[in-house]
């Protein structure tokens, strides 16, 4: 059943551009649709060769920012449909969530933030909006994907309300009116702390397949402890490296099911009864419960100081900002250096310029990155892994 605050296709805010047809145009909603151009965009296909945790990973069971964005909406659905909310939208928010991700993950964007200081910056966030309403045009009749209100305003503030946002998102807000200084519907906060549980868990995953992190390490983290012990009483006879996807299955189900239960208690101490009563609570409504929470700092802290500052991970961060660097300033001193008409459309004056330097590298896949780097700037040692 679906609960009086979901978000409502039939009485969305509506698309920048108007859509004959638009409420019964075949056997899909204005969501569904939303969803459907998400994914059959460039910039969703991009996501696949595009860094999660590994840089370009040569092995083929590492994730990517595509099968990141996969496992997202695959939690998100789950927890939106247990809560009577709109799956469609919540499925359709956690695909484009890292769409306006540089190549080289946040290595990347922070390289291309420290490029861009002097013409606004640049971040992830604002760069998905940038590229869903503007850079990726497959249509004949407008720029960008002409994605409903919801969508863009989920996408914008899934994190919360946004009180200082950067040139792009700004522009973004100018044209299509998000209402940043309010909390977003509940489908856009599901889909934030499906992100968070997916990464949380599957990283782990990863970095024990890599080998930089150990089953030790992890045991030291009461949260992971705890499910262990949990797992080895279920499956004594199961020798514990068969175990190991077990204990991020069962750790995601114990989030889960927290945020389900927090989430509720929240709704209804608020007295929410619709979307506006959500937008308008002065409060993130879907969260995990304050143990969870405590214990979710506890395992990010971990993942930071052991495989995301790990040695190895440092160096391909560090050459991922130099080539991100290096491509920056080599198109800036030759435009005609960028491909695909690029160099065509380049604006003469800053700080459009820059940004469409900026957007030309921020939809490089890794090894597109690469490529460009050793065809405009030189030969680059590459670390382990590429």
């Amino acid at each position: 059943m679906t609960a009086p605050y979901a978000a409502n296709p039939h009485a969305h805010g509506g698309r920048l551009h108007a859509e004959p047809g638009d409420a019964t145009r075949g056997p899909r909603d204005a969501f569904q649709r939303d969803r459907d151009r998400i994914i059959h965009s460039i910039s969703f296909r991009r996501l696949r060769h595009k860094t999660q945790v590994f840089m370009a990973p040569d092995g083929d069971h590492f994730r990517v920012r595509l099968t990141h964005s996969l496992e997202v909406a695959q939690i998100g659905r789950a927890v939106a449909r247990t809560l009577g909310l709109n799956e469609d939208l919540t499925e359709a928010l956690c695909l484009a969530h890292d769409i306006g991700h540089p190549p080289f993950g946040h290595a990347g964007e922070d390289a291309l933030e420290a490029a861009m200081t002097a013409h606004g910056g640049f971040d992830h966030n604002g760069q998905t909006l940038r590229t869903l309403t503007w850079l990726d045009s497959p249509y004949p009749r407008w720029r960008g994907l002409n994605l409903t209100w919801d969508t863009l305003e989920g996408l914008a503030k899934h994190n919360g309300p946004i009180p200082t946002p950067g040139w792009a998102l700004a522009a973004a807000d100018a044209a299509h009116g998000l209402r940043l200084n309010e909390w977003p519907s509940l489908e856009a906060q599901i889909a934030a702390i499906a992100d968070d549980i997916a990464y949380d868990n599957h990283d782990i995953d990863d970095g024990l397949r890599a080998g930089l992190l150990t089953l030790d390490q992890l045991l030291g983290v009461p949260f992971v402890a705890a499910g262990w012990d949990a797992v080895r009483k279920r499956f004594p006879d199961v020798a514990p490296e068969r175990l190991v996807g077990e204990l991020t299955r069962s750790q995601i189900g114990a989030m889960v099911n927290d945020l389900i239960a927090e989430t509720n208690r929240r709704v209804a101490a608020t007295y929410v009864e619709t979307v506006a009563d959500v937008r308008a609570a002065g409060q993130c409504l879907a969260h995990f419960s304050s143990e969870m929470a405590e214990q979710e700092r506890v395992l990010k802290r971990f993942m930071y100081a052991n495989l995301y500052h790990h040695p190895r991970q440092l160096v391909a961060a560090e050459m991922a900002g130099r080539v991100v660097a290096g491509l920056f300033a080599a198109y800036h001193a030759d435009p005609r250096a960028m491909h695909d008409g690029w160099h065509a459309t380049l604006p003469e004056t800053e700080p459009d310029r820059s940004r469409h330097i900026a957007d030309y590298i921020a939809g490089m896949t890794d090894r597109y990155a690469v490529r460009c780097y050793r065809e405009v700037v030189g030969p680059i040692d590459l670390p382990e892994g590429f």
